[in-house]
């Protein structure tokens, strides 16, 4: 699955230059319980269609409705400045538009947003670029420029500023089955996934659509894919030859998330091979992961993927497991560790 921001603002960038009307949405303030985070986007095009969600239920509809049909029509067709539209003030309205218990949102509306400069964003995302995009409230003005880490939403009464990254990107190293488990789920969770394996008979039997694979040695491919704060290694093949390289180079690098399969007596030898023969310093071993996942008691290789993914998006999102937690105790009292 493509990251949504940039499925949205691609569909958006395709409607207007084809010459159709279409306003951008955007979260911009939330009160109470909210289904959507700060800065989600949504694109409605004048023939109905939508792109992305604002709310994940009636709030789409609302809108469908207001600015394809409805009183606010001409708003979409004339064009004008941004405005602003609050939904769930009260419990009626909360009700009304499937928004939990108390949750409030507010969204600001761009009408026909230049397409060229829209085009000039997917291109600098489809690059890998994290772009900042500035709008103007009282005339729908649109500044962009690239900038080196993410800054959250902040808007005034003069601005909305919002932030668009590239994709987060996967590298998995091992084209083996608990790859294939790990690459669909990081496909569904919006991650661009690259594969490496230079063994023949393990990319023959590959078959999740959508993954980049590579079949060049691993310390190379991490080389050539530069990774970046919105990047993750993991490595899988449980051979030292592959796994090695491949960790060498990703602990130099920025990966949010660096990792490898193992057993704990597995990941302590190849804390000490990397340390010795690599020259690989304790610190840079500090940001090994290993064994990796979240424990769930998981036996088979589905479920050890979503233990994996899970620990992946746990770190990603600035949820990290305590410096003290014990994984053998974990093992021993599970009861204590269940959702």
């Amino acid at each position: 699955m493509e990251n949504l921001d940039v499925l949205v603002l691609r569909k958006l960038c395709a409607w207007r230059q084809e010459g159709k009307k279409a306003l951008l949405a955007t979260v911009i303030r939330t009160w109470g319980s909210s289904p959507r985070p700060l800065g989600s986007v949504m694109a409605l095009c004048e023939d109905g269609a939508v792109v992305g969600s604002v709310s994940g239920g009636c709030i789409e509809d609302d809108l469908i409705y207001r600015y394809t049909g409805g009183s606010d029509k001409a708003a979409l067709v004339n064009g004008g400045p941004p405005c602003l539209a609050r939904y769930g003030v009260t419990a009626e309205e909360a009700y009304r538009f499937g928004l939990p218990c108390g949750g409030t949102l507010e969204i600001l509306l761009e009408f026909n947003p230049d397409a060229q400069l829209l085009n000039e964003l997917v291109a600098a995302l489809e690059q890998g670029q994290l772009m900042q995009r500035t709008v103007q409230l009282d005339n729908g003005n649109v500044h962009q420029q690239a900038i080196a880490q993410p800054l959250p939403l902040g808007i005034d009464d003069k601005t909305l500023q919002n932030t668009f990254g590239p994709e987060f990107r996967m590298l998995l190293i091992g084209a083996g089955q608990l790859t294939e488990y790990v690459a669909t789920m990081a496909l569904f969770n919006g991650f661009a996934v690259t594969v490496c394996d230079p063994r023949i008979e393990y990319r023959n039997g590959w078959s999740v659509p959508g993954v980049t694979v590579l079949s060049d040695m691993p310390d190379d491919v991490v080389t050539a894919f530069r990774p970046d704060r919105r990047s993750c290694i993991i490595a899988l093949t449980h051979d030292p030859k592959l796994d090695d390289l491949a960790l060498m180079e990703a602990l130099l690098s920025d990966a949010f998330y660096v990792g490898a399969i193992g057993s704990r007596r597995n990941n302590h030898s190849r804390r000490e091979r990397l340390q010795t023969h690599f020259g690989i310093t304790a610190q840079q071993l500090a940001r090994l992961r290993g064994p990796i996942g979240i424990y769930i008691g998981s036996k088979s290789p589905a479920e050890i993927a979503v233990s994996v993914m899970a620990e992946v998006i746990a770190v990603k999102n600035g949820l990290l497991l305590p410096e003290n937690f014990d994984v053998s105790h974990a093992k021993a009292n599970p009861s204590e560790y269940a959702a």
